[in-house]
């Protein structure tokens, strides 16, 4: 068997060419073997430019080659479900990027379409989760460091106003919500490891492009809340707290982790202030390693698609409350 996973990219999208597979190239159990575009010479470009082996005009054409393990999958929302059920059809685990998809009932066809083919492994591409700053952040609050949990506050925005931006067209998944939104929300379900009971959320429209460029909801967990900010249109800034009833953490760059300087968070009790840097690491590289390893060992991934479902039954409920103007239950 081969110690590395031979990787194929649908699609040239940004996320991937700047972010993801220079990370997973680095990575000691990805081979990134071939990408493709809908443009051949687009698709040759970006593989010369990235010294990626193969590249492809097509999405199909890359699906077929017998050569390729898992399929990474960063094209725009809409098309999230539809090409990841493709790939898996094709034989490929997938590593999809967040959100899975347009709504929980396409997630839903997409973890059926992964249940008829349990010898493939599919996974939500949430990659700050497997940031060891996150990793720490839990096991300090599961150890009690700050005593009960309570609520953890949390705030992610930055500024793009182009109509022609895909962030910025509703009809395939653009806006607040679905494209940063979605952080606050896993992460508060990922630290308290349970479901919200209801939502209460309230959203501001782009009266020209119809997204929500500034969304805030309050999650309720019954033994604790979770209230957070996120906007398109305002100055890019991030940073999460959560509180005890014996201390609080805070979370400085907590989802867009730098890569070239160590992350920092803090640890507070009482007056007692220490702060924690960790080792400079890029959770892209961890993300694939992570999940080529799990096709590797055949091991279960590290999130299973039911949380990927779970935080856009969250999202949906709170679009539900901007427009009932209430808490919804889920």
């Amino acid at each position: 068997m081969s110690d590395q996973i031979c990787w194929g990219i649908l699609s040239t999208a940004k996320i991937g060419t700047v972010q993801v597979i220079p990370a997973m190239q680095k990575g000691q159990f990805c081979d990134i073997t071939a990408i493709a575009s809908r443009n051949q010479e687009q698709a040759e470009r970006v593989a010369a430019e990235l010294g990626i082996p193969r590249a492809y005009g097509s999405y199909e054409a890359l699906l077929a080659d017998p050569e390729i393990d898992a399929v990474y999958n960063p094209l725009p929302n809409h098309l999230h479900v539809s090409w990841s059920i493709k790939a898996i059809e094709a034989g490929k685990h997938v590593l999809c990027e967040k959100p899975i998809g347009l709504s929980s009932a396409e997630g839903q066809q997409l973890l059926d379409c992964a249940s008829a083919h349990p010898e493939l492994k599919v996974m939500e591409a949430f990659m700050y989760r497997h940031h060891p700053q996150w990793q720490l952040v839990k096991k300090k609050v599961q150890a009690g460091e700050i005593g009960k949990l309570c609520t953890i506050q949390s705030f992610f925005s930055y500024f793009n106003d182009d109509p022609h931006n895909i962030r910025n067209q509703r009809d395939i998944g653009g806006g607040g919500l679905m494209d940063i939104g979605c952080y606050p929300i896993s992460l508060s379900r990922f630290i308290f490891d349970a479901e919200p009971q209801r939502v209460s959320g309230i959203a501001e429209y782009d009266a020209t492009l119809g997204t929500d460029r500034l969304s805030s909801a309050t999650l309720d967990f019954g033994s604790g809340t979770s209230t957070f900010t996120c906007s398109t249109q305002l100055n890019p800034y991030q940073r999460v707290h959560i509180h005890g009833t014996e201390g609080r953490l805070e979370i400085e760059i907590p989802f867009n982790a730098p890569i070239d300087r160590p992350c920092k968070l803090w640890l507070q009790k009482g007056a007692e202030l220490e702060e924690l840097a960790l080792e400079v690491c890029n959770q892209y590289t961890i993300q694939g390693d992570l999940f080529s390893q799990a096709i590797l060992k055949d091991t279960p991934v590290p999130t299973p698609l039911t949380d990927a479902i779970a935080n856009m039954k969250v999202i949906e409920s709170i679009v539900e409350s901007d427009r009932s103007g209430g808490w919804v239950p889920l």
